[in-house]
């Protein structure tokens, strides 16, 4: 399972980034990632997509707070959309222990984004974790 959830954090990672880009809806990014992924908790990605398109402003605002002198619009592309489903999986979903939830999103930007995109995912998500226990 701990595999099938991981794909599902990139499908949606990936669609966020999509429709970031260029005006697409994002369920049908979302369906499209899924084929080419393979074995992704369908359910799972739906909820977290949701879930992120649902809270994005508050999210937002939680990311800006807990990363000082970073704007969304400023921050790394990749990073932003790993930091808004790790968000969201800390402020608002209780299936998976914080640490797993930034464990997973650390891995997933050291995979994806830039060198230093592991680090500030880091930082960002382990900052808002501290406040909220």
């Amino acid at each position: 399972m701990a595999r099938r959830r991981h794909l599902s954090r990139i499908a949606v990672m990936q669609a966020i980034f999509e429709t970031e880009r260029r005006p697409i809806e994002s369920i049908d990014s979302l369906n499209r990632n899924i084929k080419e992924l393979g074995e992704v908790d369908e359910s799972f990605a739906l909820t977290l997509l949701g879930g992120v398109e649902k809270e994005r402003d508050a999210i937002i605002k939680e990311l800006e707070k807990h990363a000082p002198g970073w704007t969304y619009d400023r921050m790394d592309p990749i990073a932003r959309c790993i930091l808004l489903i790790g968000a969201y999986e800390l402020l608002y979903a209780d299936d998976a222990p914080p640490a797993v939830v930034m464990d997973e999103a650390i891995d997933i930007a050291k995979e994806y984004g830039t060198d230093e995109s592991g680090k500030f995912v880091n930082g960002v998500l382990n900052a808002l974790a501290k406040e909220m226990s």
